[in-house]
Parts: C-alpha cells; sequence; structure tokens
C-alpha cells in the first residue's frame, strides 16, 4: 500500500478508536464500477450497536451497506489500496485530512477542524417517527418488535406503514374541534396495528383525549386485541365484532376511519360518517366492483367507450369514477374532500385516500353538484352508486 494511503488509513483508524469521527467522502473513483461515483461514510448506531454506513453514490441510485468498524477499515483499506478512489477527505474533531493524487502518487494535507462537534448517531429519519419502538409493549404483542422495543427485521415494513398512516392522519386528526374526549371509529381493524398506534398517538404523543373503537367481524382478533389494550391500559381503546354494514355507533361519532373496505363496504362506512354528522371521513377504497358492472351492463356511448371496451382499461375507469362520485355526493352532504394518492407499504400497490372535512364555512352549492353527480351517471351509463342508493333510503327516526 502506497505510503500516503496507509498514513491515511491510519488516521482514520485513530479517529474511530478515539471517538473524533465525523464523516468521511471519497470520490474521483477510478474503479471496475462504471456508474459509481462517490462514498459516503458515517457512523450510526443500528439496534443499539455502532456501525460505520457506507453509502455507494451511483450514477442513478444510492446504495447503502452497514459495516462494523473492524470490517469497515478493511473495506476502505481495498478501495483506496487499489486507486478505485484518487481522492478523500477525513473530518474529525481535531482535523480535517485530505487524500489527493498527484503526479502520480498519494499526498496527505491535514488542516484545522470545520466542526468540533460530534453528529448524532441516531438512525436516519428515526427522530421523526410519530410512534417510536421502544416502550410500547402492544407493538411487541402485535409481533412488531422484540421484548426491547427492537423492530423485527420481517417487520420493518408494517412499521414504517403504521408510521406512515399515523404521519397522514396526524394533520387532519389536529383539525378536529376541541372536545373533552374525541370519539373515533376505525371500522375494518384488522389486527388492530393502526388502531393501536392511532390511539397511542392521540392520547399519549400529542395529548389529545381520544375514544377508539375498531370494529372487526373475525372475533379471534377482537378478543386479542381487546386483551391486548387491556394489557397496555389503554382504557379508551376497545374492539367490537361486526361488519362495517351492521355496526351502529353509540352516542357521537367525531372521526371515522375504514382502509382497504372492500366494493360496497366502502360506501357503507361514509354512508355512516355523513349520517352521524362525523368531523372527519378518511377511506381507502379496494375493488371496485358495482360500478364497473354497471358500466359494463350499460355499455354507454361515449367519448371514451374506446376505453372500456379493454378490460384493464374498463377497471381502472371504474375505480375513477366510483371514487369521484363519493367525493362529489361527500361534497353534495357539506363536506371538503381532498383525494390522493399514497404507498401503504413495500408491498402494495399505489392507494387512493378519500378524504372529508365537514365544511365550518362557506356552504357548497347543493343543487350544482347533485347535478353534476346526474351528469356523470348519465354519461357512464350508470343506473345508481350504492353510496346515493344508501342515502335516498336513510329516514332518520
Amino acid at each position: 500500500m502506497p505510503a500516503g494511503i496507509e498514513k491515511f488509513v491510519k488516521s482514520i483508524e485513530e479517529s474511530l478508536t478515539a471517538n473524533t469521527f465525523v464523516k468521511l467522502n471519497l470520490g474521483d473513483y477510478r474503479g471496475p464500477e462504471v456508474e459509481l461515483k462517490k462514498l459516503y461514510v458515517k457512523k450510526i448506531t443500528v439496534k443499539r450497536q455502532e456501525k460505520i454506513s457506507f453509502s455507494y453514490r451511483y450514477k442513478t441510485k444510492d446504495i447503502t451497506k452497514n459495516f462494523s468498524p473492524v470490517e469497515a477499515l478493511a473495506e476502505l483499506e481495498v478501495l483506496l489500496g487499489d486507486n478505485a478512489f484518487r481522492s478523500a477527505h477525513l473530518f474529525t474533531t481535531e482535523a480535517d485530512t485530505q487524500l489527493q493524487f498527484i503526479k502520480g502518487s498519494f499526498t496527505v494535507k491535514t488542516e484545522k477542524p470545520s466542526t468540533t462537534e460530534l453528529p448524532s448517531l441516531a438512525h436516519d429519519k428515526a427522530k421523526n417517527r410519530k410512534i417510536t419502538a421502544e416502550g410500547k409493549p402492544y407493538l411487541h404483542q402485535l409481533g412488531i418488535t422484540d421484548a426491547q422495543g427492537d423492530v423485527y427485521k420481517n417487520a420493518q415494513d408494517k412499521y414504517r406503514q403504521i408510521n406512515h398512516y399515523i404521519e397522514i392522519l396526524s394533520s387532519l386528526l389536529h383539525n378536529l374541534p376541541e372536545r373533552t374526549s374525541t370519539n373515533i371509529v376505525d371500522m375494518g381493524a384488522g389486527k388492530g396495528y393502526l388502531t393501536f398506534a392511532l390511539y397511542d398517538y392521540l392520547n399519549n404523543v400529542i395529548g389529545k383525549p381520544a375514544q377508539v373503537t375498531g370494529v372487526e367481524f373475525r372475533k379471534d382478533l377482537v378478543e386479542l386485541c381487546n386483551q391486548i389494550a387491556r394489557d397496555a391500559r389503554f382504557e379508551g381503546l376497545s374492539f367490537i365484532e361486526g361488519t362495517i354494514e351492521n355496526y351502529q355507533p353509540e352516542g357521537e361519532l367525531n372521526a371515522l376511519i375504514a382502509l382497504h373496505a372492500c366494493d360496497t363496504a366502502t360506501d357503507e362506512a361514509i354512508f355512516k360518517g355523513i349520517t352521524h354528522n362525523a368531523d372527519l371521513i378518511v377511506v381507502a377504497p379496494c375493488c371496485h366492483k358495482q360500478i364497473r358492472r354497471e358500466i359494463e351492463k350499460n355499455k354507454a356511448a361515449n367519448a371514451l367507450d374506446f376505453l372500456t371496451r379493454h378490460g384493464i382499461f374498463l377497471e381502472r375507469q371504474a375505480e375513477m369514477v366510483t371514487d369521484g362520485l363519493r367525493s362529489l355526493i361527500l361534497e353534495s352532504h357539506g363536506y371538503a374532500t381532498k383525494v390522493f394518492e399514497f404507498i401503504s407499504d413495500a408491498h402494495t400497490p399505489k392507494n387512493v385516500l378519500i378524504v372529508g372535512e365537514k365544511r365550518k364555512h362557506g356552504a357548497v352549492d347543493k343543487e350544482a353538484t347533485l347535478a353534476k353527480i346526474q351528469e356523470a351517471k348519465s354519461y357512464f351509463g350508470i343506473g345508481t352508486h350504492h353510496l346515493e342508493a344508501l342515502l335516498e333510503e336513510y329516514r332518520p327516526e
């Protein structure tokens, strides 16, 4: 190994041993990987263990690998010793050291430190999690973490999904009117991952008292979730056995959430929210079969009928029309709506989220909205939309 590189690697080793290491940048790559441009090295903590994180910067992507300090030094000796990188800049709290390839040899230059403070070793974005993993026994009982609060490798996607949902819901929930306690229903709660996290976030993270009810038709999951809620001493969280269609909220309903309710179950959920005057309705629909059958049955002749001849286009058209009409129906009942795309986790496709917030100011032109609904139904050959039919049949006591 050239003397300059040996001296530089020794400086890296000493900074890691003395805990003065800040970061390391490598550039001017001349190795065999054509698209590799630079390498960024820093210290992080993963599951309470110190690691050296290598971020390989390629032309169109980044690849990150974590090493132990010993493994990291060995990797750097190879990358520098093979003349793969011909420029490197080591930052420590004691000095900045630069390695350069000049006129056929490596030289080392040392200057005063750019910083005298060590960086945080927290893993990327760890502090931005709405729901932290440590100190959450319910996450352990749900199979997300071990007893020490470390997220299982095979549960990383689910943990990210939980935080992604809470991130989306957080601003919407902050907008709810102040009450002694906010009543929220999560329809189709499943194993309760989101329901537990939602209760925890509202009551324990932001201090917004809430009563949360999870509705689930599978009895074994209801019993399991209620036991976990008791163990966690989440007194305002409960799960009940039932379907979205037959569930009848008791008392005031302030917010309703229904994620991945299949086909007309989403309409049933929106119907419950509208008829119980919920301030917030959030649904992520799936399986838009009802409107697809209507379009297939009536085969309306219009400027878009060339699309509906093909099954895949018909399916996508039915999804947009179904959810577009749901938004208009919500607006006709006094809700301001937003529709946007989000990714639920790494293994599922993109989803549409429909959000309805009860209008506080400004009346919507109901007649114009109803006329637009009828015009859209006529254009696509739709006899009825299930949500519309539910509301037409509704007769409050």
